[in-house]
């Protein structure tokens, strides 16, 4: 398994230092996520100022750029890059398609199936000169003419991941992509009951093997050498887990232990605004369940015997954001990726 760092800064003036110290601190790939920021930009600084670190999204919303803007972008990135791309795309919910993007929401699994087929068809003709003549469901793609080809690049082959909760896009995961990323919001047993089998579902559809297919995730992780900072730390993680369990999109995670009832009481909070009320209702046992705890001695040991087997990347996800230049750090990276 290799640890993987998030961007913690998505301030363009700061983000080629940013990334050169995660490159210098060892973690295998940074990845840079789409919330209050372009997820696109932060990456084109970070692949001239570094050599060696994987660039990832984890991840960019599909939806509102067509297939044609995201192969591009993706194009100039892998080349700038050397090859260290890994393009992470998403479909997100509806509520966020239709009223933040202001996109149409339909059928997203057979949707993003459609895109990431796209995509590698629109690359073929960049780098191969095949016709471009891709026709779908929802998208048309026929036209290309060299004035708008960037013409082949040395590391043509993209992997792309797509995020995924239920089992159709797992399953579209499977069939069409070179991983998964698993929501941070799961458990070992979601993991190895629902979310693998249904993977694999799509990998034996296309006759695809395990060893192609990567799945990658961060792990809620409460993390502090003392009691007291462990405890500060661990409300943290209950409030983000809170957050994520009161969208109904993320129900299989809490009814994979039976506590699919919950969403309807956390949910009636969020919209009530009782974020500390959300954060009530996660137990410890929950919180034991989704989240891993331990001194930085002893989590990356915990964290592997966790996942082995489910995960083969994965980054620490604490919403108490400790930054960088805790001094614990450099040693645990050096257990994953040393």
């Amino acid at each position: 398994m290799k640890l993987d760092a998030g961007m913690l800064t998505h301030d363009l003036k700061t983000i080629a230092s940013h990334a050169r110290k995660v490159e210098a601190m060892g973690y295998d790939c940074l990845w840079s996520s789409e919330t209050q920021h372009d997820p696109y930009l932060p990456l084109a600084v970070a692949a001239t100022a570094t050599t060696r670190v994987r660039l990832g999204t984890a991840i960019a919303v599909a939806f509102p750029r067509s297939p044609m803007i995201t192969a591009h972008i993706a194009w100039d990135l892998q080349k700038a890059s050397d090859g260290r791309l890994l393009l992470g795309l998403g479909s997100q919910v509806k509520g966020h398609n239709e009223r933040r993007f202001s996109v149409k929401y339909e059928a997203p699994a057979k949707k993003m199936r459609e895109i990431v087929l796209a995509l590698r068809a629109i690359w073929d003709c960049w780098q191969n000169g095949t016709r471009l003549n891709f026709k779908g469901e929802f998208y048309r793609f026929d036209l290309m003419t060299p004035f708008f080809d960037p013409g082949p690049i040395p590391h043509p082959r993209i992997p792309v991941m797509i995020s995924g909760v239920n089992e159709r896009m797992c399953k579209v995961a499977g069939e069409v992509c070179d991983g998964l990323h698993v929501h941070p919001f799961n458990s070992p047993k979601y993991l190895r009951e629902m979310v693998h089998p249904w993977a694999e579902a799509g990998m034996r559809k296309a006759g695809r093997a395990r060893e192609t297919f990567t799945y990658v995730t961060s792990t809620f992780v409460v993390v502090g050498d003392t009691e007291a900072e462990r405890a500060k730390n661990a409300q943290s993680v209950k409030q983000q887990i809170a957050f994520y369990g009161s969208t109904r999109t993320y129900e299989p995670v809490l009814a994979a232990h039976g506590w699919e009832g919950l969403v309807s009481q956390l949910h009636r909070k969020s919209v009530e605004g009782d974020w500390t009320g959300m954060a009530d209702l996660i137990s410890d046992e929950m919180l034991d369940t989704y989240a891993v705890s331990g001194t930085y001695e002893t989590i990356g040991r915990k964290i592997k015997e966790r996942y082995e087997g489910l995960l083969d990347r994965t980054s620490l996800y604490q919403p108490y954001q400790p930054g960088l230049d805790d001094p614990r750090l450099p040693k645990l990276v050096k257990e994953f990726n040393g």
